[in-house]
């Protein structure tokens, strides 16, 4: 989604869903347990940016809670970081948590079938999609041009071949979250992107 897409107000741009929560800290800290700090690890529901999340000792947070990470409230500090800096945990939950952000938010991720564009001349952001080629890419935007889609079941009706257009959505996700050195990004803002 380009920068125009996103909806930068207040009270979306700073939301994101705790992937886990470390009441005593990072283990492999060996500082004594009064000097470390409660972490949560959440990301972001407009642009899915990864985060650690200091929190306060007092802050009562938990997996799946949604939190406005700028929040001095609940965060004193609040680090970007990329995949490989979360903890087992918080790797493990992360795919659970896109794919219910998905299904919540069916419509805005329906639009990105009705709404992709090319990127270059030869490449589409459809494209990107995993399973999805020149002939199923050119079959989407045969469809959507005759009616935009309503629902991922409008799309895997009307789109033979496309068998579960929510499910491949969700693995380009994580397949832009896990990876640093991808040349294109459709859904996950790269710290180089700003």
């Amino acid at each position: 989604m380009s920068d125009d897409e996103r909806d930068d107000s207040p009270g979306q741009r700073g939301q994101a869903i705790v992937l886990d929560f470390l009441p005593h800290g990072r283990t492999e800290d060996d500082r004594p347990q009064y000097q470390k700090q409660p972490l949560a690890y959440a990301f972001g529901v407009e642009d899915f940016q990864l985060y650690e999340l200091i929190v306060g000792d007092e802050s009562d947070v938990s997996i799946g809670d949604r939190v406005d990470v700028y929040d001095s409230a609940l965060a004193e500090r609040v680090n970007e970081i990329e995949y490989d800096d979360l903890p087992g945990g918080a790797q493990s939950e992360l795919e659970y948590a896109v794919e219910d952000l998905v299904d919540e938010q069916e419509q805005r991720f329906v639009d990105f079938y009705n709404d992709a564009q090319p990127i270059t001349l030869r490449l589409h952001q459809l494209n990107l999609l995993p399973g999805i080629g020149k002939k199923l890419r050119n079959t989407i935007l045969d469809e959507r041009k005759r009616q935009p889609f309503q629902s991922f079941e409008d799309l895997q009706s009307r789109v033979s071949g496309l068998h579960n257009p929510k499910e491949t959505l969700v693995e380009r996700i994580l397949e832009e979250l896990q990876e640093e050195d991808l040349k294109y990004r459709t859904f996950v803002r790269h710290d180089d992107e700003e």
